[in-house]
């Protein structure tokens, strides 16, 4: 009997198809040999398409190639969190710069106005012989009124003098100009100041020339 005639009989009977395939030499005896057709159809998948183990040269292959792309991930993460850590310290740099320029924007213009504030303070101090009745009274007041005035304008831009007399000498704000024998003051004090020395904010805006105390 042909194959297409024994299908034929099955599909004629088929009660009779578990029987008849029962015994896998009388299949064989009826068929032939599979030739692997059985095992050959596992490694089809539902499209069709043939699906084949990998080998163990391209598992290596595939294992490879994701640690590399493990590893390209952690530098690229690596790269990303310190540009953003340089881009804040860039920030913040700015700022603190921004700060600065407004802080000190008038820094120099400020600094020749302190001329004025020393001539007009030793004009009210050589007046110290005007009489209060005198004409020339009302030129003293014109001139206080006007140092008044600018110390107010620079006090606005937050320039304040430095309190210097009786104080250590430190030459971060002091510009020693003499030493005086004196017992009034303790040795390397500041016993007179010849010229205001100013801030502005927290920086040195001109330092005040004095003369220190020598023991």
């Amino acid at each position: 009997m042909t194959r297409k005639g024994y299908a034929k009989e099955i599909d004629a009977n088929p009660f009779e198809m578990e029987e008849g395939f029962k015994d896998v030499e009388e299949e064989e005896r009826f068929f032939g040999p599979s030739d692997g057709v059985g095992d050959k159809m596992q490694d089809i998948d539902e499209d069709g398409i043939a699906q084949t183990a990998p080998e163990g040269d391209d598992i290596e292959s595939v294992k490879s190639e994701l640690e590399c792309l493990r590893k390209q991930s952690a530098d690229d993460r690596e790269q990303l969190l310190r540009v953003s850590a340089e881009f804040e310290n860039y920030k913040k740099r700015s700022q603190r710069h921004m700060e600065d320029f407004k802080k000190y924007a008038n820094e120099a213009l400020l600094k020749e106005l302190l001329t004025v504030v020393d001539n007009l303070e030793r004009a009210i101090s050589s007046s110290g012989g005007i009489s209060s009745g005198s004409p020339d009274s009302c030129i003293v007041e014109g001139v206080e009124m006007t140092l008044k005035e600018i110390m107010r304008v620079l006090e606005k831009f937050y320039v304040t003098p430095i309190d210097a007399l009786g104080k250590p000498f430190d030459p971060a704000f002091h510009e020693a100009v003499m030493r005086e024998e004196t017992t009034q003051y303790p040795e390397n004090t500041v016993c007179n100041v010849l010229q205001k020395g100013y801030m502005i904010h927290d920086r040195l805006l001109r330092p005040a020339m004095v003369s220190v105390a020598a023991g």
